[in-house]
């Protein structure tokens, strides 16, 4: 632990839960990766605004068979892992979860508790050896055969909900799924995420799709669930800290532009989000 780390040494660690709070009062806790050593496997969930210490953080507990879970918001996180340590060993997780950190030593889940798993390389051997991980855990977990469609289709939440949420001026979840004229918008948004998507799906080589209409009606129907959440995004907005605009925005603009997806709802977002970040 890094910053929560004399809060849990001192008064252990607190969820709280719609399925039930928990507390461990004593965990095993350290403040350097070089106190855990090698293990067989890494669960890596900084965010993208952090990945600057991804390496020096995860590299003491590699050895030669530790598999690492990539548990990242946006598009090219799993390439840079894979540039750092062996390609075959790396995995990305989605995380469809309503969690919130808030004071140190506390975390607040409020909703959900899905994630999807896939390999850097799409092999479904190391994939079964992903999802044995999670057998016994409470947590929903999906296999996805296609890593690539899994983080767009995390997209087609994470740009037109937590995006508008702070170009809407700081607004909650409900703020846009109660608004018809926001939630226009969102459709769009996430309609030009699904053509971006599968042009990128095809432009290497993979026979998945992300289908328009049923990605629509769980998107929706998912976000309706969630009253007055606050994404991780929005938060980091209102507490004036670094937004993880790279890699959820302007990555997937960048990637939409090189292949002639016109996406003119997301070059707004990403260029309003952007110009918000650079004034923090």
């Amino acid at each position: 632990m890094r910053r929560d780390y004399q809060a849990v040494r001192i008064a252990g660690l607190r969820l709280t839960s719609p399925e039930g709070d928990l507390t461990l009062s004593n965990p095993a806790i350290t403040l350097t990766s070089e106190d855990i050593g090698p293990v067989d496997w890494v669960l890596c969930a900084l965010k993208t605004t952090s990945m600057e210490y991804a390496y020096k953080l995860v590299r003491p507990c590699v050895a030669a068979d530790t598999r690492i879970l990539v548990l990242m918001n946006g598009l090219g996180i799993e390439e840079r892992f894979a540039d750092w340590f062996d390609a075959n060993r790396i995995f990305g997780g989605m995380a469809f979860t309503c969690i919130n950190r808030s004071e140190p030593g506390q975390v607040h889940h409020l909703a959900h508790g899905r994630i999807t798993i896939g390999h850097f390389q799409n092999d479904p051997v190391e994939l079964e050896t992903a999802m044995a991980l999670w057998k016994r855990s409470k947590v929903e977990v999906s296999a996805s055969l296609s890593l690539r469609c899994a983080r767009w289709e995390k997209l087609c939440w994470n740009i037109p909900f937590s995006g508008l949420c702070v170009a809407a001026g700081g607004i909650a979840i409900d703020g846009i799924a109660c608004n018809a004229k926001l939630r226009n918008v969102a459709l769009t948004l996430m309609e030009e995420v699904i053509a971006a998507g599968n042009a990128d799906l095809a432009s290497h080589g993979e026979m998945a799709r992300l289908d328009r209409n049923a990605i629509v009606t769980h998107m929706f129907h998912l976000t309706d669930t969630m009253g007055a959440y606050r994404p991780s995004l929005l938060i980091d907005f209102l507490e004036q800290r670094q937004m993880e605009v790279e890699a959820m925005f302007v990555e997937p603009l960048r990637r939409a532009q090189s292949l002639g997806v016109n996406t003119p709802q997301l070059r707004l977002l990403a260029a309003l989000l952007f110009s918000l970040g650079i004034r923090r």
